[in-house]
C-alpha cells in the first residue's frame, strides 16, 4: 500500500459498483488493472480504468495470466455476477474446473470464497470490496422521515432473527415478511425479484430484511440496496427495509432516501446485537 506506484487489480462484475469503485482508485493514486465478464460488466468501464482485459465467466487461468503479467498482487471482486448465468454462458477452463470439482456444493459463499482462495494461493491478495470506500457501509439508524408502525416493528424483529438462520444456510441475504408470516425468501433471482414476489402476497404494509451472512467473507458480496431497491418496494407493496449497519452496502444514498420519501416508505440500518 506505501509503493510509490501502487496498483490494484479489479475482478468487475455488473452494475455501477466497478465504475465507483474505479474512480475511487484514481483519485487515492491507484493504477487499476481490470478483468471484465463479457455480458456483465459495463461497457464504459475502460474509460475508469488503466488497463483492461474481457473473458468469458470461468476463465480463471486468464484471469491470474492477466494480473501476474502487470505485476497485480493485490484485487478486488465488485459487482454481482447473474446467478443464473452460473447455469449457462460459462466458459470455465481447466482451473475453473478443477475448482468447481473440489466443492461440495455450489452455494454462492462456497464458490466466491474458493475463487478468493485459489487466486491468494497465487499471491494474489483479495481485498474487501470496500476498502478504498467505506463512505458505502449503511449507519445504523431511521434514514427516512417515516418511521415504522408497531405492526412493521414486530414484523422487522421476526424477519431479522429469520434472515440470520436463512443466511447461515447460505441461501439468501434476503426475505419479506408480514404479520409475522414469511412472503418470500431470496433464492438465486436475487434481492429485487424477491422483494417483487413477497410485496404482491402482502397487502401493503410487509418488511424486507436485507443481512450479511453470518459466515459471508466480507471480502466480496455484501448485501447492497439503491434506487432500484426502493422502485422495487414501491411498485410491490413494500413498506419498509432494514439493512444491516456496517455490513451493507448503499449505492446513490441521498438519492435512495429522497426517493424513499417521496414514495412514504421506511428504510432502517440496524446493528445485529
Amino acid at each position: 500500500m506505501d509503493n510509490i506506484m501502487k496498483q490494484i487489480g479489479l475482478i468487475a462484475g455488473n452494475g455501477q459498483f466497478p465504475v465507483l469503485f474505479s474512480k475511487a482508485a484514481r483519485a487515492k493514486g491507484f493504477a487499476t488493472y481490470a478483468i471484465a465478464h463479457i455480458g456483465e460488466t459495463r461497457d464504459d468501464l475502460p474509460e475508469y480504468v488503466d488497463d483492461i482485459q474481457w473473458i468469458h465467466l470461468g476463465q480463471i487461468g486468464r484471469l491470474i495470466k492477466y494480473f501476474k503479467s502487470h505485476g497485480v498482487s493485490q484485487v478486488v471482486m465488485v459487482g454481482a455476477i447473474t446467478k443464473t448465468r452460473m447455469f449457462r454462458d460459462v466458459k470455465p477452463d481447466l482451473k475453473a474446473l478443477k475448482l468447481i470439482n473440489s466443492l461440495r456444493h455450489m452455494r454462492d459463499d462456497n464458490l466466491l470464497r474458493a475463487v478468493a482462495d485459489y487466486l491468494e494461493t497465487e499471491g494474489i491478495k483479495v481485498e474487501a470490496s470496500t476498502f478504498l470506500m467505506p463512505e458505502l457501509l449503511a449507519v445504523q439508524g431511521c434514514w427516512t422521515r417515516r418511521k415504522p408502525k408497531k405492526s412493521e416493528r414486530q414484523d422487522i424483529e421476526f424477519g431479522w432473527d429469520l434472515a440470520f438462520q436463512i443466511g447461515a444456510l447460505d441461501i439468501g441475504q434476503c426475505l419479506v415478511v408480514q404479520g409475522r408470516s414469511v412472503l418470500a425468501v431470496e433464492a438465486i433471482d436475487g434481492t429485487d425479484a424477491t422483494i417483487r414476489r413477497g410485496g404482491k402476497l402482502g397487502s401493503g404494509r410487509a418488511v424486507a430484511v436485507k443481512i450479511c451472512k453470518p459466515n459471508q467473507d466480507r471480502r466480496f458480496d455484501l448485501p447492497a440496496i439503491g434506487i432500484q431497491t426502493i422502485e422495487s418496494m414501491h411498485a410491490s407493496g413494500v413498506s419498509t427495509l432494514v439493512v444491516e449497519a456496517g455490513n451493507a452496502i448503499v449505492f446513490d444514498r441521498d438519492e435512495t432516501i429522497a426517493k424513499a420519501n417521496e414514495y412514504g416508505l421506511c428504510i432502517i440500518g440496524k446493528s445485529h446485537e
